[in-house]
């Protein structure tokens, strides 16, 4: 069965985690634009349903990874009456491939067989073209042009509340130029240190900025904010763990600058158009940086990757990760105060 050239329903697979999913939102809105027609159907992960919370013109149906084969019951139960023109498989795990068994399609699109990791190739139909390199939004974007899309110039529009809206604007006024710091990743070695993050946001201080972290409530977040809070010679507004994600978003689209590691509101803040610096030693920037800031990353990932693989960069598989707890100590401040200088005269 060949991909239809106009879909009237397309099922978007994608769960996780928050900065794919931001990622997929720009080709989802891209197929909006090629097929205003098509009513769209999202399956997504629990947490990143919040975020996506009244996306215009999808609906989302949650699985819930935790609960087992239960989530796949339920999530079949969802759907057990829907029938798509397409499904674009974009999630490689295994058990995102178990989740489209229950998902009735016309053609089943994933990705090419190089990428389609886990086995992904024997639950689709049809793949996507193979890229050289690419970074994780433009592999998302061939999904779009596998059904006809061919404006694939990432535009984002979030969805947020008044209410959101407001919370941000009681932290940050209009005119008050602010940098968030988001120093948290998912992965404590992805984390740059305290004292250094402390000594940008008073160089940011000194500048006539605002300072904010903001994050999650995970006790490894909240202990790292403390930490930088202590270190801090300057005053410091602490939002870690005071947020929902919607408010986090909203935060980060009032802010003039964002300085974040590896990590999902990078790539929120993006959304937003506000510059990021992306603090990376263990994944490649190019693959997985902030799409629209990538010529603010301050990355030591080539100089690690090349010592470990004893290879030159041109001659490693892209997207191969840098191992180690301590990469991120590489990183130094006059590298990203430089940057944020940058940003200042921008």
């Amino acid at each position: 069965m060949p991909i239809p050239n106009s879909p009237n329903s397309i099922c978007i697979m994608r769960l996780s985690a928050i900065g794919d999913v931001c990622h997929a939102v720009a080709m989802v809105q891209a197929v909006q634009r090629r097929h205003p027609q098509a009513k769209i159907t999202w399956v997504v992960g629990k947490v990143e349903a919040q975020l996506l919370a009244g996306l215009e013109g999808v609906e989302l149906v949650v699985f819930d990874k935790r609960l087992g084969w239960q989530g796949y019951k339920q999530l079949w139960a969802a759907l057990k009456s829907q029938r798509f023109d397409v499904l674009l498989h974009m999630q490689v795990a295994l058990r995102a491939s178990i989740a489209t068994l229950g998902i009735k399609a016309k053609a089943k699109v994933g990705f090419d067989k190089a990428r389609a990791k886990e086995g992904q190739w024997l639950f689709v139909n049809h793949k996507i073209e193979p890229q050289s390199e690419p970074h994780v939004l433009d592999g998302f974007m061939n999904f779009a042009r596998a059904v006809g899309v061919t404006d694939t110039k990432p535009t984002w529009k979030m969805p947020l509340t008044d209410a959101e809206l407001s919370f941000a604007e009681q932290h940050i006024a209009g005119d008050q130029r602010t940098l968030i710091i988001c120093p948290a990743a998912s992965k404590a070695e992805r984390n740059w240190l305290a004292d250094r993050y402390a000594q940008v946001a008073d160089f940011a201080l000194s500048q006539g900025m605002k300072v904010m972290l903001c994050g999650g409530p995970a006790e490894l977040e909240k202990q790292l904010a403390a930490d930088i809070v202590a270190h801090a010679q300057g005053k410091i507004t602490n939002l870690v763990g005071q947020t929902n994600l919607k408010q986090l978003l909203a935060l980060l689209g009032r802010a003039s600058l964002v300085i974040a590691p590896d990590t999902g509101p990078a790539h929120m803040a993006v959304t937003q158009g506000t510059p990021v610096i992306g603090l990376y030693a263990h994944s490649n920037p190019k693959r997985t940086g902030p799409y629209l800031s990538l010529d603010r990353v301050v990355s030591r990932y080539q100089q690690h990757i090349e010592v470990q693989t004893g290879k030159p960069m041109a001659q490693i598989p892209f997207g191969t990760r840098a191992k180690g707890s301590e990469l991120m100590h590489d990183i130094d401040v006059e590298s990203v105060i430089e940057q944020v200088k940058q940003a200042l005269r921008a």
